[in-house]
């Protein structure tokens, strides 16, 4: 399983510089304008595993497969989007389809840079945009509400349950608090909720984009957006794009030298990955063979059957056994062979529950 994240915020704070400096490309025009971004970029980069390559080294394989996330470089909101301000709605509904949204925030002074709303207020950012994710998640969710209470006027149970969901849920959006927070009690909530695919109701991470003293010191403006970002139960991670533009344009021998001279110990991409991972409640295992060494992405506490259907729906469901070596015992004694004279391969069935860095293989029948 591959994720999904839409990076969005308002105009001029950084969003397409970040995504051109993480996806090592120019897809996207970093202009000092409002709307430079006119269609969504998309990038798909590996996610940063030092084990991957240890891995590789160790079985020579063929290829070297990372895991990857996908980053959607979404227009800049303004005040008013919701009701089609700016670019308006057409960017609001790209969000829909990403696993987790990347919530730039401006945390950095610079008077050549200008702010949409001249001044530097990460709140007040943070509130704008929000309060348009609300308003058209309240569109939605106003259409759900009135076929509900149509439905239920014939006489269907469920379906006035529905509406009183709805209704309460709407109550809940218009005193300004995001979907994701809502207390849902039943499995038909659950249910209603994830159908709607709300805005609000996606994890967030908040990416504090500052400058070199801000990502190696800190600043007020990120004490903020981490206090904010703590609130909400939301992650957060202090982001340098202009360091991370400048670093993808160095050869790579040099760019770690380039991070000891700003006092950064590794680039900010991997901080974003990690984090995103950890909101989103995943894992890496691997696979290793002589044709691939490969990371897969799964759930944390997902079952061997269900590590197995990442690779092909037909492992989950002929699933018979995983064949299971943990990372530290490989790089130990260097091959799965050794592994396996030391006894300590493991066959485990459809209740074994994957840890980070299991290396797997899958028996199954179709």
């Amino acid at each position: 399983m591959g994720i999904t994240c839409g990076i969005v915020g308002l105009p001029n704070v950084g969003k397409s510089t970040l995504f051109n400096a993480i996806t090592a490309s120019s897809q996207a025009a970093a202009e000092n304008y409002p709307f430079c971004t006119i269609e969504p970029n998309t990038g798909i980069v590996p996610v940063p595993d030092e084990r991957i390559r240890e891995l590789t080294t160790l079985v020579n394989p063929a290829r070297e497969v990372p895991a990857t996330v996908e980053f959607v470089d979404i227009a800049g909101l303004v005040k008013g989007a919701a009701q089609g301000e700016g670019l308006g709605n057409q960017f609001l509904a790209h969000i829909r389809d990403v696993d987790a949204i990347a919530h730039v925030v401006r945390a950095f002074e610079d008077p050549n840079v200008i702010h949409v709303d001249g001044s530097i207020d990460p709140k007040r950012d943070i509130e704008v945009v929000e309060t348009e994710l609300i308003l058209k998640d309240l569109e939605t969710l106003d259409k759900k509400l009135d076929q509900a209470q149509r439905k239920g006027k014939t006489g269907d149970a469920k379906a006035r349950s529905e509406a009183d969901f709805y209704t309460r849920l709407r109550e809940h959006l218009v005193a300004g608090r995001l979907a994701r927070y809502f207390p849902l009690s039943t499995e038909d909530e659950e249910l209603w909720l994830r159908e709607m695919h709300l805005l609000t109701a996606k994890p967030v991470l908040f990416v504090a984009n500052t400058d070199e003293h801000g990502v190696a010191h800190g600043n007020g403006y990120i004490n903020t957006i981490r206090a904010i970002a703590e609130k909400e139960g939301a992650g957060m991670v202090p982001i340098c794009a202009k360091i991370e533009m400048e670093l993808v344009e160095l050869p790579a021998a040099e760019r770690l030298e380039f991070l000891r001279e700003l006092g950064l110990k590794e680039p900010g991409l991997n901080a974003l990955v990690r984090a995103a991972y950890d909101l989103l409640g995943l894992q890496t295992y691997f696979t290793a063979g002589p044709k691939e060494v490969r990371a897969w992405t799964v759930r944390k506490g997902a079952k061997a059957p269900e590590a197995a259907g990442v690779i092909h729906t037909d492992f989950k469901k002929g699933f018979i056994r995983a064949e299971v070596m943990k990372f530290r015992d490989f790089l130990r004694l260097k091959s799965e062979a050794a592994v396996r004279e030391a006894g300590l391969l493991r066959s485990e069935g459809r209740e074994y529950i994957v840890e980070d860095g299991d290396i797997m293989h899958f028996r199954f029948n179709v």
